[in-house]
């Protein structure tokens, strides 16, 4: 997929609210090949109306499965920005946009290659 888009002229990059030694760790656990921009703070997220508090149930939930949001979001806030999906053109103009509070479903890589080739 991301040979595809680059062979399109654009690229990929991911923004997170992890702090930038625990982007580091997951991009090198992962194997990214395009960066990720921090977003400590959800400063970015909170601007596109896309952060959500986790309720306490659920957090009880993500520590039993290892995952200490204040440890790597630094802070206590248990903010997370929903994921979504952007492609902008050249001149910073959003062509597509795809966000679900189902943080499962994601913007199809197909519709986002058929987007990039209008574009081209």
């Amino acid at each position: 997929m991301l040979a595809d888009i680059r062979s399109l002229g654009a690229d990929l990059l991911a923004v997170s609210p992890e702090l930038p030694d625990r982007s580091q760790v997951t991009a090198e656990k992962n194997n990214l090949t395009f960066p990720i921009l921090n977003d400590v703070g959800n400063q970015v997220a909170k601007q596109f109306g896309l952060v959500f508090q986790v309720p306490p149930d659920l957090r009880e939930v993500y520590l039993s499965l290892g995952i200490d949001l204040p440890a790597h979001n630094g802070d206590q806030s248990y903010e997370l920005p929903l994921p979504a999906t952007y492609v902008l053109d050249r001149g910073g103009i959003i062509r597509a946009v795809f966000a679900d509070a189902d943080y499962v479903k994601r913007m199809e890589p197909a519709d986002i290659l058929a987007v990039l080739r209008t574009m081209k």
